[in-house]
């Protein structure tokens, strides 16, 4: 749910968190602070603190997820296949397919990899979790592939939450990106927020975004493309999608951050082509970093051939 609130005289001084609950008030205000501090929830394009002093005229901005499933009754489970790479007691690691949502939002109830959480184990179910998110320490966009870490207990939760903030998860992604005289590698850092007109995207923002940092190294060159290896330093929204195409190279297959004339489905790329093939980080248990890496996914290959095929 997206929202857009101008603060009036007679709410000035509410905390940010109180003016953010009295719009949405089926949302807990732990949720909402929640959401605050993860900058899912914007004052006038930036990054407050739940306890921010409103003003006069500010306004706030977010996509909320859906009230009735965060304070209800656990989602559904749904036994949708899980390709898992390991498991313990504290963590699950799944390979993630391109076309699965990770959470449940508008448009988006059933089908996600939540509810296919909630059918693998039980611990899913409990008391604790945001309804909506159980386990969710990080997302991948729906069209893009790959390793995603999940929690299952709460304590794990918040040790990985502290890992990703604190940036020291290592991210390395497969990308597929058009383009011309594209250097052999390279570093990006430009701010990114929520686009000021188009309110599901985001946008390089030098005035009012959030610092992040992206370093590429081109694997194998096409005369339409590269294929590169991307590190992750920050996490933003769309964060390679938005930084690639600043930089005038955007993804094969990404119809939002592209070129007007390649906007329409790309016959040789049938999604994004994006693939979160290695994270590191430390186990919440033992303290021990553990590495994983996933394979390249058959449709990121079939569009290698393609690409060879055309050079």
């Amino acid at each position: 749910m997206n929202i857009k609130i101008e603060i009036q005289p007679d709410q000035a001084g509410l905390r940010l968190d109180q003016a953010v609950a009295a719009f949405h008030s089926q949302l807990s205000r732990s949720r909402i602070s929640k959401l605050i501090r993860q900058g899912v929830i914007l004052v006038n394009h930036e990054c407050k603190r739940p306890g921010y002093k409103v003003k006069p005229k500010d306004v706030i901005e977010g996509d909320l997820p859906s009230s009735g499933r965060s304070n209800g009754k656990p989602l559904p489970p749904e036994s949708i296949p899980l390709n898992i790479l390991y498991e313990d007691d504290h963590i699950l690691m799944v390979d993630k397919p391109a076309g699965l949502v990770v959470h449940p939002g508008a448009g988006n109830e059933s089908g996600t990899l939540v509810n296919a959480l909630m059918a693998h184990h039980p611990v899913f179910s409990e008391q604790g979790w945001d309804r909506a998110r159980p386990g969710i320490v990080h997302r991948l966009d729906k069209d893009t592939s790959g390793l995603m870490v999940i929690a299952k207990t709460l304590k794990s939760f918040e040790f990985l939450q502290k890992e990703f903030k604190q940036r020291r998860v290592k991210k390395h992604y497969l990308a597929l990106v058009r383009g011309k005289n594209i250097p052999d590698a390279g570093g990006i850092v430009r701010p990114i927020g929520r686009h000021p007109y188009y309110r599901k995207r985001m946008a390089v923002l030098d005035e009012n975004g959030r610092y992040a940092k992206t370093r590429f190294r081109v694997i194998k060159r096409f005369s339409a493309g590269c294929l590169m290896d991307v590190r992750l330093y920050t996490g933003r929204t769309h964060q390679i999608r938005v930084h690639f195409y600043d930089q005038g190279m955007p993804l094969f297959g990404d119809c939002i951050y592209q070129d007007r004339r390649f906007r329409k489905k790309d016959p040789m790329a049938p999604r994004q082509m994006l693939h979160s093939r290695a994270l590191s980080f430390r186990h919440p248990y033992s303290g021990v970093r553990l590495s994983f890496k996933a394979p390249m996914p058959e449709d990121f290959k079939t569009t290698l051939r393609h690409l060879s095929d055309a050079s």
